[in-house]
């Protein structure tokens, strides 16, 4: 049964997603939740369905990403995750970090990699034309939103679709795609899942 760590920074809807798949058969088993804001919405909700929570406020770190990162790793060690999972987890991570989960770090990113990497992807998509709009889900690298895809969900784009409304449909392909990537994962199947 793998270990499963979560990164979040909000709400956690994507956690919930993940959190709520891992029953029955499922190969893993969520292990921690953790935030870099305390006050994020998601640990609360984490909590309501007995997984344990940990947050790291990054404020007072000022620059200092790495100091940051340590202490955001003592509480991730403590839990011993074999996979980590960032689901709207919004610091960017050092190659250092990044390298110490090498493998088996996911990443769920609201564009169709390799479009769009960073933010603002649904704004970035309707002011390009584009007719589609989508999730990835990939491995994370010292590169941001770049790593091996790992599957990937569509969705159309529609006349008059504001940023908020293709995000919203976006989102929901998300809470499929996430969890059905991580199955496979979990389960040592590294290929991809189109939905």
């Amino acid at each position: 049964m793998k270990r499963i760590a979560i990164l979040i920074s909000g709400g956690g809807s994507n956690m919930l997603a993940l959190v709520r798949s891992m029953t029955g058969d499922h190969p893993a088993r969520p292990v921690l939740v953790a935030s870099n804001d305390p006050q994020a919405d998601g640990l609360v909700k984490a909590c309501d369905l007995g997984v344990p929570t940990a947050a790291v406020d990054h404020r007072p770190f000022g620059r200092d990403r790495a100091a940051f990162e340590a202490e955001l790793l003592r509480h991730i060690a403590a839990a011993n995750p074999d996979i980590l999972c960032l689901a709207g987890f919004m610091r960017v991570l050092t190659p250092d970090f990044v390298a110490r989960f090498e493998g088996r770090m996911l990443n769920i990113h609201p564009s169709l990699l390799p479009k769009y990497p960073g933010l603002h992807t649904h704004q970035r998509a309707l002011e390009a034309g584009d007719t589609e709009a989508g999730c990835t889900v990939h491995e994370v690298t010292a590169i941001l939103d770049d790593g091996p895809i790992l599957g990937q969900a569509r969705v159309p784009v529609l006349p008059g679709d504001t940023s908020d409304s293709l995000a919203a449909r976006v989102l929901v392909q998300e809470h499929h795609l996430y969890p059905a990537v991580l199955r496979r994962y979990a389960g040592g199947d590294r290929s991809p899942v189109l939905l």
